[in-house]
């Protein structure tokens, strides 16, 4: 581990709020997944017989990657992988596992039930599951975590986005920490699911909401304005100067994943990454991966990244981390 290695292990204990299950299987579990379930990863190929270098590129993307919609196609390989209890129960705890030997002391990690009902299981039954492999990393690892049920953007879905939120409210007390709107923010605008977001406001669910990533800062106002406590990437924040402000004076967090932000080309060089903009104007900037396998990275990778390119100090580096400590849903889980 980078930190590690420098001695300052104890300090820089670091957690991951935004992180998605289907985007972070790795290679192993994916092989262990597909096995167990006699599935075949790649038609006509027996799976003993693929590569490192051909898992990789289906899970992993790749520099001609142009948008984010291209960049979430990658997920379509991996979701045949989730479609029973079992497969998601032993993909959460495997995430975790895999984050607690980084050093992670606190994940929140989210996924759509609605896109794990492929076989016949029910959302209810996808959320239990998933509940399942997190209270056996809780108990086994020293690791704490929670779960974020995202709402999904797209056609003919609001029965689902709606009984998503109703989960949520459930198992607010039992893992879940809150609920999200994920997918096309470019095709799908936020504006278009004001109403499941009242749902949550009514039930009493705290939300966090992508937006200002391939959408523009309106995207953002609008998630406030549907309640999010939490702003996930938000990185075009810094084109609207008056948001910045807004951002700052609320103290609304933003959770920011930069490398995710270069491959789908929302920033295109590393320098140009607005994290100054935002951390000199006063904004809660919090650092995560997005997709630990689809962008193959980690959250000791990410603030080396920005650390490097940007010339923090180690003091800088642990305000970030501090400011993800703060801004987790469920704090009295946070590990270490």
């Amino acid at each position: 581990d980078y930190y590690a290695s420098r001695g300052l292990g104890d300090v820089y204990k670091r957690q991951d709020l935004h992180v998605h299950l289907d985007g972070s299987l790795s290679p192993d579990t994916v092989r262990y997944l597909a096995d167990m379930q006699n599935i075949s990863l790649i038609e006509g190929k027996d799976n003993k017989d693929i590569s490192t270098l051909e898992l990789d590129k289906k899970l992993k993307i790749n520099e001609n990657c142009h948008n984010l919609k291209e960049y979430l196609e990658k997920f379509d390989f991996t979701l045949p992988l989730l479609q029973s209890e079992w497969s998601i129960e032993q993909s959460v705890y495997r995430l975790l596992k895999e984050q607690s030997y980084q050093g992670l002391i606190y994940s929140e990690i989210r996924f759509a039930p609605q896109l794990h009902t492929r076989n016949g299981l029910s959302m209810r039954k996808v959320v239990l599951a998933a509940l399942k492999g997190l209270a056996a990393a809780r108990q086994n690892l020293p690791i704490g975590a929670a779960l974020i049920l995202c709402c999904m953007r797209g056609k003919d879905n609001a029965v689902q986005n709606e009984e998503t939120i109703k989960l949520a409210a459930e198992f607010k007390n039992s893992g879940v920490a809150a609920v999200d709107l994920a997918g096309d923010e470019y095709h799908f605008k936020t504006d278009n699911y004001q109403n499941i977001f009242s749902l949550a406001n009514k039930l009493n669910v705290a939300m966090t909401i992508h937006a200002g990533e391939a959408d523009g800062p309106e995207s953002i106002r609008m998630a406030l304005k549907c309640g999010a406590k939490r702003i996930g990437h938000g990185i075009r924040a810094v084109e609207d100067k008056e948001l910045v402000k807004i951002l700052a004076e609320k103290q609304i967090p933003l959770e920011l994943c930069p490398t995710s932000n270069l491959n789908t080309k929302v920033v295109k060089d590393i320098k140009d990454y607005p994290i100054m903009q935002l951390l000199d104007a006063g904004v809660k900037v919090t650092i995560n991966t997005d997709n630990m396998t689809v962008s193959d990275t980690t959250v000791a990778k990410e603030l080396k990244l920005i650390q490097n390119t940007f010339g923090l100090s180690n003091t800088e580096i642990a305000i970030l981390i501090n400011n993800a400590k703060e801004a987790a849903f469920l704090p009295n889980l946070i590990k270490g």
